[in-house]
């Protein structure tokens, strides 16, 4: 298990992704394309709108290449990030939330309350931030994580 460290870089993302921060078979992100953040600029089991912990990822939009496969399709003439990834960037971050504080697992998405959609992400964005918010963890032989979360656009909240 990796040091619990309050940030991550994009090479620390990338080797979570290979399986390789939180041991074989835990939690463990997708590699690009999916991998819908650049880095976790904070994470804590403490803080956070419950007191439980948050964890909060920035993503460059402006100018950024790896962005390019969905924005070229989805809408061909009028590029959206499609709101489904804006989602699963806040599940990866809760399965990663759960890695890092050592509990075995995958770190998989089980479901969704409310969502709710105010803006689109278009490449005239130049950066999401992403902010969980951890309402509950459950640690038994079921390994689970409840959380709110917020995806930012230009300091804009645009995802709940």
């Amino acid at each position: 298990m990796a040091d619990r460290r309050s940030n991550y870089d994009f090479d620390d993302l990338l080797t979570c992704g290979r399986g390789e921060l939180f041991g074989q078979g835990n939690a463990q992100l997708p590699l690009p394309p999916m991998l819908m953040f650049d880095k976790i600029s904070h994470i804590s089991d403490t803080g956070g709108a419950y007191g439980k912990g948050q964890v909060i990822a920035d993503l460059n939009v402006a100018g950024n290449g790896r962005l390019n496969w969905f924005f070229d399709c989805h809408f061909q003439g009028d590029p959206v990030m499609p709101g489904c990834l804006g989602l699963d960037a806040l599940w990866q971050l809760t399965g990663f939330f759960l890695g890092w504080l050592g509990l075995t697992g995958q770190g998989r998405a089980s479901g969704v309350g409310e969502v709710k959609f105010t803006r689109e992400v278009t490449p005239d964005v130049k950066h999401l931030e992403y902010v969980i918010d951890i309402k509950r963890v459950i640690a038994r032989k079921l390994k689970l994580a409840e959380a709110d979360g917020v995806l930012k656009a230009d300091g804009e909240v645009i995802y709940t």
